[in-house]
């Protein structure tokens, strides 16, 4: 069977939303993610089946600012439900884009979104020891505030003397409602899942699922999900070409390929750092070590050469050893 009549999952990366170089408004929002279903819309046309997944980073910030700046007025949100708004809103507007773009091409699959809850572990060290930072940028002053009125854990960021919260970041362990994307993939639907990693939850003394203060890598959730529907393909779209050795020094090159042994030994020896291209390694390394298909692979690339890298013509392909 060819790799694009197989369950496809694509990750998108920040950049499909909102670009660094941006304010990020709803109407650049949109602006910016009617480009990218271009591409998305480009790899359905050649009969991919897709399951896409995106960050929220930048809209859960500014979530969280709203909550700051409306406390004195309204109640305030938990993290768990900024996730869960974020995952509702970004979803629309993807679907939304989605559906307007496949309309015009005169494709008859309707899109939908999935808001995902991810199980986690209560006792993952990231709850004892948070390490993911969200959210504004505040001075010494500003942060000793925050700290004092809602017990927020606060980091100096980029060595600036700004300070940022830091919230847990624990690893997905199943994704609660992996049965309804599996049936609806194997059904044909297009389905966004996932956004911003997943809400957190984690299993009360009688059994119930809770939200939990918290934010999932959302590079790991999609492998669980690839995994989950028995996808033969996951993309990891981000900003630049693929994945580099010595990435923005004088000796930087691209690699074509990458067995899972040659990423592992190169993430251990520091090419692939925590906040960037670490992330998305780690989880092509997990979905490859579980996957039972043995030409199963992971793509690193452009989300503008999403088809491209698809039919083996652009991107990093990591494949197992």
């Amino acid at each position: 069977m060819s790799r694009l009549h197989r369950p496809i999952v694509v990750a998108l990366g920040g950049n499909a939303i909102s670009p660094a170089d941006q304010e990020g408004n709803i109407p650049q929002q949109f602006a910016t993610t009617r480009q990218t279903v271009v591409h998305l819309v480009d790899l359905i046309q050649r009969g991919g089946r897709l399951l896409i997944t995106h960050g929220n980073g930048p809209q859960v910030g500014n979530v969280l600012r709203r909550v700051e700046l409306a406390a004195h007025e309204v109640y305030t949100l938990p993290l768990d439900i900024c996730g869960a708004d974020t995952q509702g809103g970004m979803g629309y507007m993807i679907t939304q884009c989605l559906n307007n773009e496949l309309c015009r091409r005169g494709l008859s699959l309707v899109a939908n979104t999935i808001i995902t809850t991810v199980e986690v572990d209560p006792h993952d060290p990231e709850f004892a020891r948070p390490t993911k930072p969200i959210g504004s940028f505040y001075n010494p002053q500003e942060a000793a505030e925050m700290q004092r009125r809602y017990g927020w854990q606060m980091v100096e960021a980029r060595h600036n003397g700004m300070y940022r919260r830091v919230v847990p970041s624990p690893r997905p362990r199943r994704i609660v409602e992996e049965k309804l994307i599996r049936e609806c993939i194997a059904a044909g639907d297009l389905i966004v899942a996932g956004g911003g990693g997943g809400v957190p939850v984690v299993r009360d003394a009688g059994g119930n699922y809770v939200g939990v203060e918290g934010v999932i890598d959302k590079d790991h959730t999609s492998a669980l999900l690839a995994l989950a529907i028995g996808a033969g393909t996951f993309v990891i779209a981000t900003g630049i070409d693929g994945v580099a050795l010595d990435f923005g020094r004088p000796g930087q090159r691209f690699l074509e390929r990458l067995t899972v042994g040659e990423a592992r030994r190169h993430l251990e020896q520091g090419q692939f750092p925590p906040g960037s291209m670490g992330p998305k390694i780690g989880a092509a390394i997990h979905y490859l070590e579980h996957v039972d298909d043995r030409e199963a692979c992971v793509i690193i690339c452009a989300l503008e050469r999403l088809l491209d890298a698809v039919e083996g013509r652009a991107g990093t392909r990591i494949e197992r050893d």
